[in-house]
């Protein structure tokens, strides 16, 4: 089965890829089909060339592309521009169309990326943000006490003889035969 994949060239930590078409069993880097297209994604914005025409015509002979190419050609409006070829369109009105698309496309990245900058602001104003403390042990304690001093005698008598002492004998001694037992 052919594929359409990418193929990595470049130097290290700067890596450039072909689009190639390619017999799915070979490996990776290995020798390819035809070169369909590149795409550096070094360069702001992405650099992507795609000669459409060996692209649509793999794609209408069976070649599968894999996940990345597929978006790949997705945004770059391949896909559509086959589809809307299928339907009997005209070039016109496919050209509108992937124009269209593309537009489309791009202000969705656009919300995309201004979401997560937004997020990454708001996680950075609140690692500036003063912490609240939590309520000291004591006070917790003596609330737990006053409220349920049976259950803290059993958990922890010692926190219950410092915060309440008028509790702490009655907790205890009912705490005591169940322990002898």
């Amino acid at each position: 089965m052919v594929k359409l994949r990418l193929r990595r060239r470049g130097r290290k930590k700067h890596p450039f890829y072909d689009i190639v078409a390619i017999d799915g069993r070979a490996r990776r880097d290995g020798a390819s089909i035809e070169r369909v297209g590149y795409i550096d994604p070094m360069t702001k914005p992405k650099n992507v060339v795609i000669d459409v025409s060996r692209a649509i015509y793999w794609l209408s002979v069976g070649a599968q592309p894999t996940d990345i190419v597929n978006e790949i050609l997705s945004r770059e409006g391949i896909l559509l521009r086959r589809h809307l070829g299928f339907k009997g369109k005209t070039e016109e009105e496919i050209d509108a169309a992937v124009i269209q698309h593309k537009e489309v496309a791009q202000a969705r990245h656009d919300r995309l990326k201004k979401r997560r900058a937004d997020r990454d602001k708001a996680r950075a104003e609140a690692a500036k943000a003063p912490v609240i403390e939590e309520a000291p042990a004591p006070v917790v304690a003596e609330v737990v006490a006053e409220a349920a001093p049976e259950v803290v005698a059993e958990v922890a008598p010692e926190v219950v003889a410092d915060v309440a002492p008028e509790v702490a004998p009655e907790a205890t001694a009912e705490a005591a035969p169940e322990s002898a037992e």
